[in-house]
């Protein structure tokens, strides 16, 4: 899982790093600021590749299939995906009333990697991985691994890239 790659200008050709993740990865979420579909076209070369738009995302990111939010379905895990969840006081409650069905939300916008449950019942995790290309004020780029079997999120991961 990935978000804020910022092709060209932040992500030139796949990090080796980041290909490492991707060799063994079923799909690739990708949680919006490709900026440039050809990012998107490369990533589809490790496995199927599930976009959003982000606000830096061109007309070309949205003729490629980034719709601004995108709720699929992964072996059973119910997943949302946006760019920009807002900000961070009550996010997780306010992606529960947006997306009242899912399991997971996948979001970026931040770059700041973040992974974290709503409280109380029926509280939704929310998980941002990162970018991998564009750390910002975080100690390291990131990405996201999620291992999901039979409908149950078994493990969420930030792995450090850079």
């Amino acid at each position: 899982m990935l978000s804020d790659t910022h092709g060209p200008r932040r992500w030139k050709s796949c990090p080796p790093r980041v290909a490492e993740h991707l060799r063994h990865a079923d799909v690739i979420l990708h949680a919006g600021d490709v900026c440039v579909a050809s990012v998107l076209d490369e990533l589809a070369q490790y496995a199927p590749v599930i976009a959003v738009r982000g606000n830096n995302d061109g007309p070309d990111v949205a003729e490629w299939g980034a719709p601004e939010t995108v709720e699929p379905d992964l072996a059973g895990l119910r997943v949302a995906m946006i760019h920009d969840s807002g900000q961070a006081v009550g996010r997780a409650a306010r992606m529960r009333r947006r997306f009242p069905e899912a399991d997971l939300v996948v979001f970026g916008h931040s770059h700041i990697p973040m992974d974290v449950t709503g409280e109380g019942p029926g509280g939704v995790r929310v998980f941002n991985p990162g970018s991998p290309t564009d750390r910002r004020r975080q100690p390291h780029g990131t990405v996201g691994l999620l291992d999901v079997v039979e409908g149950e999120l078994v493990s969420a991961r930030i792995v450090p890239v850079t």
